[in-house]
């Protein structure tokens, strides 16, 4: 169970910086390889030198990512350096403004480069430290954030070969793809013919990697198979992932006891989980009292003025229980903040004019003490 996790927390586990638990996973992999195959449909790399679960899930949500990339152009760039670093041999170093000449010349015709400017330089180095991170390229000489202070800065780099693991390998051409619908579909393409097992692997991919699986009415296939099979899907994930299934009439979702956690989780110790959870309880009364209804798909549909204002309601009326920081907090970036959050963890869906209260609002809530209000600061 703990070596299903490992790999689902890491991106990969590389021999020569964590020999341990490379090995411990490899000498693990007969165990759980069957449950990643056939309930999962995942591909597990295992090399002399790295180990990689590919974690494609069954469809793309907002949370998912790189976290520390934060405009489409660090993705731009990322995949020219890929490219750059295919040609290089292991081992093999390369200097920073070899690089930043390459990605002018590949990015030229699809956007502006100007590394004069201080937000493309540091796009660069945010994809730098973050191949870095991965361990896909190793500083020799200087450091990448100097560039994003001063163009002009050298680096000299070391290619170390995982590079042409990161890419997930697609059956077919995919220059012609407008979306990323169009990934969701040729994922399930290779399998097409047994519809059974896409199926399958979508309901174990939901569970997996997202905080919560929805589905559409009682004919849904997927919400069809989880129901009928629950003891099974419940076995396999509680073996190889722990925690307990938990399965409602639109929703499932694998919840994990408190003193066995793993990845990110909800709720934590942290203002903002905290913030959310009363805002979920604010939601809950509103509804018991009749304020708001719930529709046929058991979704709640407000204005986003009827969202900021359950937002700031509760700050105001909490509010020397929030920290400083959120207190403060300007109100557009509170809402913001809350937002996004909510959304990460499938909460709510922005739409253009609404917004869209999902189930899982409806697990959680959070409380402060009856006589919080009255002046107690415990």
């Amino acid at each position: 169970m703990n070596e299903v996790r490992t790999l689902l927390e890491n991106f990969w586990i590389c021999k020569d910086t964590d020999k341990e638990t490379y090995y411990r996973i490899k000498r693990d992999i007969p165990n759980f390889q069957k449950f990643i195959r056939e309930q999962l449909g995942w591909k597990l790399i295992h090399t002399e030198n790295l180990l990689k679960l590919e974690k494609r899930p069954a469809h793309a949500e907002p949370f998912m990512g790189i976290e520390e990339f934060t405009e489409i152009r660090d993705y731009c760039i990322l995949c020219v350096i890929l490219m750059y670093l295919e040609d290089k041999e292991e081992q093999a170093p390369f200097l920073l403004s070899e690089l930043i000449s390459y990605v002018e010349t590949q990015l030229k015709a699809y956007m502006t480069i100007d590394w004069t400017s201080f937000t493309q330089r540091k796009s660069l180095v945010r994809v730098l430290q973050y191949m870095e991170k991965l361990q896909m390229i190793r500083v020799r000489d200087g450091r990448s954030e100097g560039f994003g202070a001063e163009a002009g800065q050298e680096v000299l780099y070391e290619n170390t070969g995982y590079s042409k693991y990161f890419a997930t390998s697609f059956p077919g051409d995919i220059s012609g793809y407008q979306s990323w619908k169009d990934f969701e579909k040729t994922d399930f393409e290779e399998i097409e013919q047994n519809k059974g097992v896409a199926k399958i692997n979508r309901v174990y991919r939901q569970l997996a990697v997202c905080p919560v699986m929805y589905w559409d009415g009682n004919e849904d296939p997927d919400g069809l198979y989880l129901k009928n099979q629950r003891q099974w899907v419940s076995r396999y994930m509680k073996k190889n992932l722990g925690g307990n299934l938990d399965i409602y009439r639109n929703m499932a979702s694998l919840t994990l006891e408190e003193g066995d956690c793993y990845g990110t989780v909800h709720p934590r110790d942290a203002m903002l989980p905290e913030a959310v959870l009363l805002i979920c309880a604010r939601i809950q009364d509103e509804l018991t009292h009749g304020k708001i209804k719930k529709a046929e798909d058991e979704c709640i549909y407000i204005t986003p003025e009827k969202f900021q204002n359950l937002v700031l309601g509760c700050r105001k009326e909490w509010k020397k229980g929030w920290s400083k920081e959120f207190r403060e907090m300007e109100e557009t970036k509170l809402i913001e903040t809350v937002r996004t959050y909510m959304e990460n963890w499938m909460m709510i869906r922005w739409e253009e004019n609404q917004v869209v209260i999902l189930p899982a609002v409806g697990r959680l809530a959070g409380f402060y003490p009856k006589d919080f209000m009255g002046g107690t600061e415990n």
